[in-house]
């Protein structure tokens, strides 16, 4: 378990994390999301020690990461895939790490059978591809097979076969029981495999929630309804929870907080033709591009079109 308090770290005058609060629980993925220049590097280096907060606290498992006797046990971290001397092999890199952590040699066979460094284990880190060099990074906080493992942009530079096997890799740890904290720029990849999200913007905390909750308040499903009498469909679908909009006199309603099957089966019980019947789901990562628009620090030149991620959609067209 992860755990910040009012966790705050300023460099000058310039504050990169601002008094964060939140918890990062064993059994599952969490995702870390944001922009860049958000803080949630520097926020990962507290967590490991690498950065010392200017206030507040983060503890891992109940202790400042300094406090732990042997820390490789208690969380693996992969901040940065290249910090490794450039003429050392994997072996002998990880096999570094093990001795003065007190892992035996029987654990790095394992972990570079587990990230599939087999073929290159003799081969100097210097020549590795990116995509190696995350998985060098990814066995070396495997290394103390510990609690809580947390990683920083763990896709970068993978194959598709690479990216499905971290997929797969995150959510074993999670059922294992383990503390999963992942950041990363893929929202699609985010959407697969976390269970709950950390959002921050400017070093603040925007969201402390999960995808489903995260894309149900930046609309959600959302279904278009076109139909021969929409002011009594309307009137037909009003109820707790749901959401009508539609431009009075005009055919087209749009609904959240009800399902197409439903409106569908609401208008043929009373006889309403329906024109057109479609679904549009919000994606994750355009929930994450509206909460965090007023947080982006670096901006292109280049005007963004409103709505830049497409919606997926199922349209049937009836005459109920």
């Amino acid at each position: 378990m992860i755990e910040a308090q009012q966790l705050t770290k300023r460099y000058g005058e310039k504050t990169a994390v601002d008094g964060l609060d939140f918890t990062v629980r064993p059994g599952s993925v969490t995702g870390f999301l944001g922009p860049n220049g958000a803080g949630k590097s520097t926020t990962m280096r507290m967590v490991v020690g690498l950065d010392a907060p200017t206030s507040g606290s983060v503890r891992v498992n109940g202790r400042r990461y300094a406090e732990h006797a042997a820390p490789l046990q208690e969380v693996g971290a992969l901040l940065e895939a290249k910090s490794i001397h450039p003429g050392r092999s994997a072996l002998h890199h990880l096999t570094a790490l093990a001795h003065t952590h007190g892992i035996p040699r029987s654990r790095v066979e394992e972990v570079i059978g587990l990230t599939g460094l087999e073929s290159v284990a003799r081969k100097r880190a210097g020549a590795f591809s990116l995509g190696m060099g995350q998985r060098l990074g990814i066995a070396a906080a495997l290394l103390g097979d510990p609690a809580t493992v947390m990683l920083d942009e763990p896709v970068n530079g993978l194959d598709p076969e690479g990216v499905l096997w971290i997929r797969n890799l995150l959510t074993g740890l999670a059922a294992e029981g383990r503390t999963v904290f992942v950041s990363s720029h893929l929202m699609s990849e985010v959407a697969l495999v976390a269970d709950h999200l950390i959002v921050v913007g400017r070093g603040r905390l925007l969201a402390d929630t999960t995808v489903q909750e995260l894309v149900r308040q930046a609309g959600g499903d959302r279904v278009t309804v076109a139909c021969a009498d929409p002011a009594r469909l309307r009137g037909l679908l009003t109820g707790p929870g749901v959401e009508i909009t539609g431009r009075s006199g005009a055919e087209e309603l749009e609904v959240t907080g009800l399902t197409a099957r439903r409106i569908g089966t609401v208008a043929a019980e009373h006889g309403i033709a329906l024109y057109e019947l479609a679904t549009r789901t919000v994606s994750l990562e355009q929930a994450f591009m509206d909460l965090t628009r007023d947080a982006v620090e670096y901006h292109g030149s280049a005007t963004a079109p409103a709505d830049p991620t497409p919606a997926t959609s199922s349209t049937s067209r009836s005459a109920a």
